[in-house]
């Protein structure tokens, strides 16, 4: 057996196949994160993970209105980003008379994002300690 033999024996087959996903779905990952990565974004998508008292899992609805005067934005802007966030199906609305409450769609892909946050936050934190020390020593 020859080297080529032993090499295409211990890569898994899935290794061979190409690496490359359909361009629809390189197009919605580009799209979500794209979306995501905005920070006033983030935050409303924060606000409406916020469980509920009453049903801790759960996540809240929430005004436009309500959403602005937390993150301190301007109706206009917040209205825009909702809009952004709804036409990537990130968030769905329900009219009540005259109010839109807003909520999260799809927890999952929230969630999944959060973590990645986080364990971006947990990255960051050891290289910064990491930097300190080199630079202390």
């Amino acid at each position: 057996m020859d080297t080529e033999d032993v090499t295409r024996l211990s890569t898994p087959a899935h290794q061979d196949e190409s690496r490359h996903h359909p361009p629809e779905v390189d197009s919605f990952v580009d799209h979500f994160l794209s979306t995501m990565c905005e920070t006033t974004r983030r935050q409303i998508l924060e606000l409406l993970a916020q469980p509920t008292r009453d049903e801790p899992g759960i996540s809240r609805e929430r005004r436009s209105t309500e959403i602005a005067r937390a993150l301190g934005l301007a109706p206009s802007t917040t209205s825009e980003h909702l809009k952004r966030l709804s036409n990537a199906g990130l968030i769905t609305a329900r009219r009540e008379g005259t109010n839109i409450y807003y909520r999260i769609r799809n927890a999952q892909l929230v969630q999944a994002f959060h973590e990645l946050v986080a364990a971006l936050h947990t990255e960051h934190t050891s290289r910064q300690s990491w930097s300190m020390g080199k630079i202390v020593s």
